[in-house]
């Protein structure tokens, strides 16, 4: 009994159930997948509380001066900085977050690189200014510090020197290009497809390499060009600058306006040149240039558009960067890639971090693919914006989380030559499983009541019981402007089953990217209803119905004459309110926004008809959202607050609180470590292992929506399978790769795969 063939029929079966359960569970309004059936063994994260990342460049700064490079991440959709200690040893990587550490950094804005100029062992920064660089000398001592060297870094132009051009869209590479000692520029022409090589003299002249002392040496370096309308490079070109002086600059010598390029100078192939990786606005991929010429004079022989290689290229929507550092703490600089795009719904943003580890050396790399979420796997990142709410859903007495957002990245195309990508917003539930003064948040499910089907985009939820029954139900705003109800049926003490969605609530339009609570702000026992909206306003609607059967009256569209519009930094508001009541019993309210500050408001209670008082105003990031509760000590009101890169900060008096997900999530040491791919598919589906250790025979069991066979096979993880589903219908399918061996390592894992035409 119990032989291989029984065996197999029960994975079959196993395998068949679990394929059912997955696709009818995830059909059902409101159910909750088992954490055992969605996420598999769960692994507390590292950095929970960190902020989420989106586009992001990375650099080795020696933070807490302790000798060892460590970490500082910057995330252009903010402005923000990620700072994190090296507590790895050789071979390994282990960072501590450590947010105290920002403060200590001067403004960054755009873009970042950071390099040692003046050869003192300190990484000093180079970052955006208005139409140029600016530069920051680290002149650290006792603690980290920076100071300003020039707010617009120059270069000596054909007859004097000025600023060089540089827009927020263009990342430059500085390096050591001539091998002399001093760090030298390359950046795209601002107005051009040819790259401009900006030598430094500061050795020649001065005879150390302290001076930033720049002269455009070459206008079309490495012999080659950019298309104006795309990402095509054309070899071996003739520069079309004949002119010897600015005078001669007109719109008819003017070569096609250039759109935007990334760019990373390194040795690839151990010949002691620079070469050059190029990423490209709107493009997903990056293009390897390598330099056949001399030191003197660089001439690119070759280019490839799949690095950095099969069978893990780069293919990250959109406009991807790179930073060049050692991460693992070998001495060898690994590579990390990530959007560049500024534009804020275009880009991938969960999966937004490629890590490539580099087994080969810093002079003639090679990268190996690890993981495309790099340490993003490692914190509360729902995608693009996060909007909390701590409410206590199912009734157990103790506060849970749950996170709406813009939504996740899903997919782009191009219309009429434009990038355009989908989104698709879900809402996060992680339930408290801790106490009463020690809540732990435990990751449930990412599409709470399955809200990822109605295809829409900025889901913000709030919670009450509107109809009687003693449960929370739920109402959600979105980029339209409309309110959708969802009626929990579960009855009081249970998760929460959510009835079919009401779209266009009582037919309440509060403006685009309406951001509704539910709270009885005048008192009187009934459940009101204020949201805030695109403008940066607040409408208030009062509840003129009954607890079991609520109706919203619209009183006002300037509740407490709010507006967190700032016209200095943008038209809109993108206001989020959050009423609660202080230690004090006095109603309050906290008001996001899109300059990412949360204004806090007094004098309210008795005064809805009057103007609210600013209390205070502290600055997050961007488009904040926040949320506040005696989540730890009764009078302690604990804060936390969204941002746009789809993450959340948490503030207590006490240790921030633990956050558990599923290991399925994490990334450089994966539970299931295959990579399937494309998804979505329409052709061939591919399986090949992430991690070299990996080894043994597995099963490859593919199911249609009904939990029906319709591909197996069994293949060696050393050798990469392809699955043709070329003649399936387009929907949704279930993956299951499983072991042979008992005794293998890797568990069983579902995975969805959707085949579109």
């Amino acid at each position: 009994m119990g032989g291989s063939g029984s065996s197999a029929g029960n994975n079959r079966k196993a395998a068949q159930i679990a394929a059912c359960c997955l696709f009818f569970l995830s059909m059902i309004p409101g159910c909750v997948l088992p954490v055992s059936a969605q996420q598999g063994p769960e692994i507390q994260l590292q950095y929970p509380w960190a902020g989420g990342m989106n586009s992001c460049q990375f650099g080795a700064v020696d933070i807490n001066l302790d000798g060892k490079p460590d970490l500082v991440i910057f995330d252009r959709f903010g402005n923000r900085i990620l700072p994190f200690i090296n507590e790895g040893q050789a071979g390994e990587i282990r960072y501590s977050w450590h947010p105290e550490f920002a403060s200590l950094f001067p403004d960054l804005h755009d873009w970042v690189i950071f390099a040692d100029y003046n050869c003192d062992g300190k990484q000093d920064i180079f970052t955006y200014s208005l139409g140029g660089i600016r530069v920051f000398k680290n002149v650290s001592d006792t603690s980290l510090k920076f100071e300003l060297i020039t707010n617009l870094l120059t270069s000596y132009y054909y007859t004097g020197k000025v600023g060089i051009l540089l827009t927020p869209v263009d990342y430059p590479a500085i390096a050591d290009i001539d091998r002399d000692g001093d760090l030298d520029l390359l950046t795209f022409f601002g107005l051009g497809s040819y790259v401009e090589y900006h030598k430094n003299f500061s050795v020649e002249k001065y005879g150390n390499c302290d001076s930033l002392d720049y002269r455009l040496s070459d206008k079309c370096w490495g012999d080659f060009k950019e298309s104006e309308g795309g990402n095509k490079i054309t070899l071996n070109i003739q520069c079309p600058y004949k002119y010897s002086g600015m005078a001669e600059l007109s719109c008819r010598t003017l070569p096609p306006k250039h759109t935007g390029s990334t760019l990373l100078a390194t040795d690839l192939d151990g010949n002691g040149l620079s070469d050059l990786v190029v990423g490209d606005v709107d493009f997903p991929n990056l293009v390897d240039l390598l330099n056949g010429g001399t030191v003197d004079s660089a001439h690119m022989v070759s280019q490839d558009s799949a690095f950095p290689g099969n069978p893990f290229p780069v293919k990250l929507f959109s406009f991807p960067s790179c930073s060049f550092l050692d991460l693992d703490n070998d001495g060898i600089r690994d590579l990390v890639v990530s959007p560049f795009d500024p534009s804020l719904y275009v880009s991938e943003n969960k999966r937004s971090c490629w890590f490539y580890k580099n087994t080969g050396t810093n002079v003639n790399p090679v990268f190996q693919f690890r993981t495309d979420h790099f340490f993003q796997n490692e914190m509360i990142d729902i995608g693009t914006s996060a909007y909390p709410v701590v409410t206590d859903v199912n009734g157990d007495g103790l506060s849970d989380l749950l996170i709406g957002g813009y939504g996740e990245y899903d997919s782009s195309y191009y219309y009429q030559g434009t990038l355009k990508s989908t989104f698709i917003s879900k809402i996060s539930y992680y339930k408290n499983t801790g106490q009463q003064d020690n809540p732990v948040f435990h990751l449930i499910t990412d599409d709470f009541a399955g809200l990822s089907r109605l295809k829409g985009v900025a889901f913000y939820p709030s919670f009450a019981d509107l109809d009687g029954d003693g449960d929370q139900d739920m109402i959600t705003g979105n980029a339209n402007g409309s309110i959708t109800y969802f009626q929990n049926t579960a009855g009081a003490g249970n998760e929460p089953v959510f009835g079919p969605a009401q779209t266009n609530y009582q037919n309440i339009k509060a403006g685009s990217f309406s951001t509704p609570q539910l709270f009885d702000l005048d008192g009187d026992g009934l459940t009101d209803l204020v949201t805030g909206n695109q403008k940066g306003t607040l409408h208030y609607y009062r509840n003129t119905g009954t607890p079991g059967s609520p109706v919203f009256t619209h009183v006002t569209d300037s509740l407490g004459k709010v507006s967190v519009t700032n016209p200095l930094i943008s038209y809109d508001g993108f206001s989020t309110p959050f009423f609660f009541k202080d230690p004090s019993g006095k109603t309050a309210l906290a008001v996001g926004c899109e300059e990412g500050k949360v204004h806090f408001y007094i004098n309210i209670d008795g005064n809805l008809d009057g103007v609210f008082t600013r209390a205070d105003s502290p600055s997050f990031g961007y488009r904040s959202a926040a949320t506040l509760a005696p989540l730890q000590a009764p009078g302690f009101m604990d804060l936390i607050v969204g941002n746009f890169s789809g993450g959340l900060n948490y503030f207590s008096h006490k240790a921030d609180p633990a956050v558990y997900s599923s290991t399925e999530e994490k990334g450089l040491s994966p539970v299931h470590p295959f990579l399937v791919y494309p998804n979505p598919a329409s052709e061939t589906v591919f399986i090949r292992s992430l991690q070299n250790p990996v080894s043994g025979n597995f099963r490859a069991l593919l199911y249609n929506s009904l939990g029906q066979p319709v591909f197996q096979t069994v293949f060696s993880a050393a050798n990469p399978v392809s699955i043709s589903v070329a003649g399936l219908p387009e929907s949704v399918y279930f993956l299951i790769i499983s072991p042979l061996s008992h005794s293998s390592s890797v568990n069983p894992f579902t995975t969805k795969i959707i085949v579109i035409r």
